[in-house]
């Protein structure tokens, strides 16, 4: 079967053969919704045994039609954990990151304030006379 070989997307669900079972779906799920692979089988089992037919029509569907997780799809695993808690919440992501750039910009306001101070320029001219 031919696959389309795209840019890698940190948003899409991808098979993950890594630590896969049987195909990678259940474990690719659980990846992409961060969320114990464990737990997604044992569920996809029950409902197997429930006789849910969809089921297995899916994960069979899935194996077919995802790509396979790229090997170099995150650069450290500190990038896979911010990009999993994109997907499974993302108001919290956005949060984070909007007290981040806060707290950025009150420490360069801080640098600013020091560096245009009338002591810093005293203190300057001071270490020029010394040399």
């Amino acid at each position: 079967m031919y696959r389309d070989h795209k840019t890698p997307s940190y948003k899409k669900l991808y098979l993950d053969k890594k630590n896969a079972k049987i195909s990678g779906v259940c474990a690719g799920i659980g990846d992409y919704f961060g969320i114990d692979p464990m737990v997604i089988r044992i569920a996809a089992v029950i409902f197997c045994l429930i006789g849910v037919p969809f089921v297995i029509i899916g994960y069979i569907l899935l194996a077919l039609f995802l790509d396979p997780k790229p090997k170099d799809l995150y650069e450290n695993p500190k990038e896979s954990e911010f990009w999993k808690s994109v997907r499974t919440e993302p108001s919290n992501t956005v949060r984070d990151i909007r007290y981040k750039f806060r707290d950025i910009e009150r420490r360069l306001r801080a640098a600013e304030a020091h560096v245009t101070s009338p002591q810093y320029n005293l203190h300057r001219e001071i270490n020029d006379l010394d040399k």
